[in-house]
């Protein structure tokens, strides 16, 4: 397929080459072969041109739900890896959120060959213990060997500090990547939301910042005495945020995520009891929120992450206490960061730190594979059901103002156009 994109204008700051030029790219069999400021397009080439049309390297999400298998309802992985390619993502990191859970090398086999022939390319996490129970730990060597990127027992953290400790000394013999859920749920007991004033003003039970602070020092304290490489996924909190970059200070291999809800929303949101703001971790302060923006800022934290969780409407259509935590985000995903930051700032955050997973860097460059996302980042607009591709509706960004859409996707030789 021959594919030609006029006068596009590249964002490119990992490398700088061409960076906020505006040029033409020629696309041939799946690779860049030539970028200029002018190309007549060959016979038999699809051109591609919009209005303010800009372009990267294709985007990655490191913590994604569907619901195959087992939870059909809320998303297939067909569907939701329709819905990432025409919210900008080329790849995508799969949290182990499914029933029966991918806790052995057959799981990660199926969940590969369910991701084969789509545009956006799905890596799949592996459950760290059997069955996610916490107790003893699943076939991790032989899950990396099918594929798997990392081992995360979804949303529960390693409540066994022992456990942890095997597992980042075992995974250190082929480079895996253990990934720890900062929650001590013991803290954390009945709470539901944010401990704070609005917690109290509403009557609803706390999640204090303790719960998480604790975990995340364990955690880190483990993996100095151990070494290997540990991922800290959805950080909240300030003194969580410090934790991290003292680690990194002493060399720790530590990477850690954030979810653009705790960036973009606070506990202020919780006013009207809406489900689709009830998450984990829960909304903070907006103290925290600007804490979190500025370590995203300086490379503290190493992704922002939409955390998609998709529900179907009867998890969350009931009253607050008895809704379960999550929301939709892929579709919102770079509306909202580009709302926060600049544009430059956005496409690094949602390109940056592929190695980190074992995942291919991308280069947009003559002779790279066309891995490419296609946006505008100036048109503003109100974020509605109209935009979400996937089954479940549950976005806490329903009715917000959002900047900047996707236009299309490019990889793998195949392309999504949403215009």
């Amino acid at each position: 397929m021959n594919i030609l994109l006029k006068s596009v204008k590249i964002v490119n700051g990992a490398t700088k080459e061409n960076h906020l030029k505006k040029r033409d790219i020629l696309i041939k069999n799946g690779l860049i072969e030539k970028i200029a400021t002018s190309i007549d397009a060959p016979a038999k080439t699809k051109i591609i041109e919009f209005p303010n049309l800009h372009v990267s390297v294709g985007w990655m999400d490191t913590g994604i739900s569907f619901g195959e298998p087992g939870y059909e309802e809320r998303e297939t992985i067909e569907n939701g890896l329709d819905t990432a390619a025409k919210s900008g993502f080329t790849d995508i990191v799969l949290n182990p959120n499914s029933f029966p859970l991918p806790d052995s090398s057959s799981d990660i086999v199926f969940l590969k060959n369910a991701g084969k022939g789509h545009l956006t390319k799905l890596h799949p996490l592996g459950n760290l213990t059997v069955g996610g129970k916490g107790e003893a730990l699943a076939e991790l060597y032989d899950m990396k060997n099918a594929g798997a990127v990392g081992f995360y027992d979804f949303k529960h953290a390693v409540s066994n500090p022992n456990l942890l400790k095997i597992a980042l000394q075992y995974a250190q013999n082929f480079d895996g990547m253990v990934i720890s859920f900062p929650l001590d749920t013991h803290i954390a007991g009945k709470g539901i939301v944010n401990e704070g004033v609005v917690s109290t003003k509403l009557g609803l039970k706390g999640i204090p910042a303790l719960a998480e602070e604790l975990q995340v020092s364990r955690d880190l304290f483990i993996l100095e005495y151990t070494g290997g490489k540990l991922h800290i996924p959805t950080l909240s909190t300030t003194d969580s945020v410090k934790l991290v970059a003292a680690a990194k200070k002493k060399g720790l291999q530590v990477t850690c995520s954030v979810a653009v809800h705790n960036l973009f929303h606070t506990d202020d949101a919780l006013e009207d009891f809406d489900t689709n703001y009830k998450v984990l971790p829960p909304l903070r302060t907006s103290k925290d929120s600007k804490e979190l923006l500025k370590a995203v800022k300086n490379g503290t934290i190493d992704f922002v992450t939409c955390d998609h969780s998709p529900l179907n409407i009867e998890l969350k259509k009931v009253e607050f206490d008895n809704a379960d935590y999550g929301t939709t985000g892929l579709e919102s995903s770079f509306g909202a960061l580009n709302q926060l930051f600049s544009i430059e700032e956005t496409i690094d955050i949602l390109t940056r730190g592929r190695e980190a997973f074992g995942i291919e860097n991308l280069e947009l460059k003559e002779g790279a594979k066309a891995n490419l996302t296609l946006f505008d980042p100036t048109k503003e607009y109100t974020f509605t059901e109209s935009h979400i591709e996937s089954s479940s509706k549950n976005s806490l960004f329903l009715g917000h103002t959002l900047k900047g859409k996707v236009l299309g996707t490019i990889a793998n030789n195949q392309v999504q156009l949403n215009e």
